[in-house]
């Protein structure tokens, strides 16, 4: 994230998207991590928090309700740790393989790909 620090990547929000992203407990964690770290290198370069758009993105079959349903205490917990001024947070669901397009051409500043790379054929 060091490019963060200069803010030329972006200026009012990010586009984050989560490939193969599953609907468990874990899902909103990665999205959480990444914003600690947007916030954080924000803060101490004295920078406004851009807002974020998180692409979640699995295959049509996943359960996005799932991880629907947790967004409530999830923009609850960024209320409480970063404070009533932060936000907003926007989450989508993005249904697909990534094989295909996705998204339209640079749309994205990063992507996140836990464990579904290993299926890829690179």
């Amino acid at each position: 994230m060091k490019g963060i620090a200069n803010y030329g990547v972006f200026k009012d929000y990010i586009t984050v998207a989560d490939l193969g992203c599953s609907s468990g407990t874990n899902t909103l964690l990665v999205v959480s991590n990444i914003i600690d770290i947007v916030h954080e290198v924000c803060q101490e370069n004295n920078r406004e928090v851009p807002q974020f758009h998180v692409c979640l993105n699995d295959l049509f079959r996943n359960d996005f309700n799932t991880i629907f349903k947790s967004l409530p205490d999830f923009y609850a917990n960024l209320k409480k740790n970063k404070g009533e001024a932060f936000g907003p947070c926007f989450v989508s669901a993005v249904p697909g393989s990534f094989y295909g397009r996705l998204l339209p051409n640079k749309s994205l500043h990063l992507v996140h790909c836990a464990t579904s790379n290993q299926w890829l054929d690179l």
